[in-house]
């Protein structure tokens, strides 16, 4: 996960002084995040364009109802949102299907066809290379596959985990493509996962993901001095390692609270008419 966010620098071109610098050390960081660089970077910027605005979700989000929305679906249709929403199903599981199998799906990033088939193949290519010269130095598939699958998943559970309270936490801001304002949502809807000092060193200052919103263009190395140098950044959508267990019960964005709340808040209720 450290890495994940000098990869994510490098796509917005803050982490070195040179675009095609950024763009070469991304692709390479790829090989360790197991993660199409361009494909990723495409989306990445779209998710940043678009979060917190209730007409453009979709964009490198975890999918989110309003409780209207899910109010005026019909049974089955709900039943396969809580199923979506089950914390076991879209973060134990769904975190590791995501990397492995859709991540280096090039459909919906933006890109042109050829441009992104080619990125998520030449990454193929090299990672099985990779992986058929490991397994002819150790002398089989099996014991690379028993190191190799293990580690991606408790990557894609501790990414996909940080990932899910950066945006889902019950004081996020989501509004209307009329009232929605780039700052707001990036403040008021991006948390500062307040974590130890040694678990935000290994994830690469991950945790001060409104800062990251904000400006896209400070590097990840330096997210931590502009906090301390600006106190009302350490203000703004504080979330603790215990408050953020409180997290897994949000599924569905209450437009009259403007608040997550959890599918016990709309047992019983009926849709609007």
């Amino acid at each position: 996960m450290a890495l994940e966010m000098p990869a994510s620098s490098c796509g917005h071109g803050s982490f070195l002084p040179s675009r095609r610098g950024n763009d070469w050390l991304g692709r390479a960081l790829s090989l360790l995040t197991v993660t199409p660089y361009d494909s990723w970077k495409r989306a990445h910027a779209l998710h940043h364009a678009s979060t917190g605005d209730l007409s453009r979700r979709g964009s490198g989000d975890i999918h989110t109802l309003t409780v209207r929305e899910y109010l005026a679906l019909p049974r089955g249709s709900r039943l396969r949102y809580r199923l979506y929403r089950n914390p076991f199903l879209l973060i134990v599981l769904g975190s590791p299907l995501n990397l492995l199998l859709l991540q280096p799906l090039p459909s919906g990033v933006g890109l042109p066809w050829r441009t992104a088939w080619r990125d998520v193949l030449a990454l193929d290519a090299v990672l099985l290379a990779g992986l058929g010269l490991l397994a002819l130095g150790v002398g089989g598939v099996e014991p690379v596959l028993w190191v190799f699958l293990p580690v991606i998943s408790l990557a894609a559970w501790i990414g996909g985990w940080l990932f899910y309270v950066q945006h889902q936490y019950e004081e996020t801001v989501w509004d209307e493509a009329d009232a929605w304002d780039f700052h707001r949502a990036a403040l008021g809807g991006s948390s500062y996962y307040v974590l130890p000092r040694v678990l935000q060193w290994f994830t690469g200052n991950v945790g001060l993901h409104h800062v990251h919103h904000l400006n896209s263009r400070i590097p990840n190395y330096r997210l931590q001095e502009c906090l301390d140098v600006h106190e009302i950044l350490g203000c703004v959508g504080r979330l603790t390692l215990r408050e953020s267990l409180g997290c897994l019960n949000l599924a569905l964005w209450d437009e009259d609270a403007r608040k997550l709340v959890g599918f016990a808040r709309v047992r019983g209720l009926k849709p609007a008419r």
